[in-house]
């Protein structure tokens, strides 16, 4: 009787420990999960719309500047492609919303007819939430949210920085001269997002 009791409380012993052991390897599985889930999602995630609201900002940067530095027509209007195909969806959301088709209202009636009343500086910006508000599906989501859209921020963003520097006079200049190196901050920073985006989907 006394052998077979303790028995009972061996065995009991040892399902304890294997279910306690169990329960110790489901959490550490459990543990695993969530930092590779936070990884992947959130921190990958966060890294991509973080350096598009860079990317964007930079082009944005790039357009005030003209105001005063560049003076080039094909330089700032390739930078409008540029900010649609890289602009965070949060913000594409509500431009390409009611509130785009609100400015872009407002942005045509002006120009009808009070043209005096529009000022030169809002061409640029009014053809952006232009092109945001009527810009067919097939640009929207498959050229934005593709490889294509990648690929042409990276063109205008080697194209912008190869004029730049024949237009600072070398490379040299285009990093020492005041407004070239303001200049080209904002070109390097161009690159970050398309970048980014290739090395994600390359490994």
């Amino acid at each position: 009787m006394g052998k077979m009791a303790y028995l009972a409380m061996k065995t009991d012993e040892v399902g304890g420990n294997l279910i306690e052991s169990d329960l110790k390897e489901l959490g550490a599985a459990v543990r695993k999960l969530t930092n590779h889930a936070f990884q992947l999602g959130s921190g990958l995630g966060f890294g991509t719309t973080f350096l598009k609201f860079l990317a964007s900002f930079a082009a944005i940067y790039l357009l005030i500047l003209d105001r005063t530095n560049w003076k080039t027509n094909m330089l700032t209007s390739l930078l409008i492609p540029y900010i649609f195909l890289s602009l965070p969806s949060v913000l594409f959301s509500l431009l390409r919303g009611e509130v785009g088709k609100w400015i872009a209202f407002i942005a045509v009636v002006l120009r009808l007819f009070f043209p005096h009343r529009f000022p030169d500086w809002l061409e640029l910006p009014g053809s952006l939430v232009l092109l945001l508000v009527v810009a067919p599906g097939f640009f929207a989501d498959t050229v934005r949210g593709g490889l294509i859209g990648v690929f042409i921020c990276l063109f205008i963003g080697c194209y912008l920085l190869q004029e730049h520097i024949r237009a600072s006079g070398g490379f040299r200049n285009a990093l020492t001269k005041s407004h070239g190196i303001s200049n080209t901050i904002g070109i390097v920073l161009l690159f970050v997002y398309p970048v980014w985006r290739l090395v994600l989907h390359f490994i």
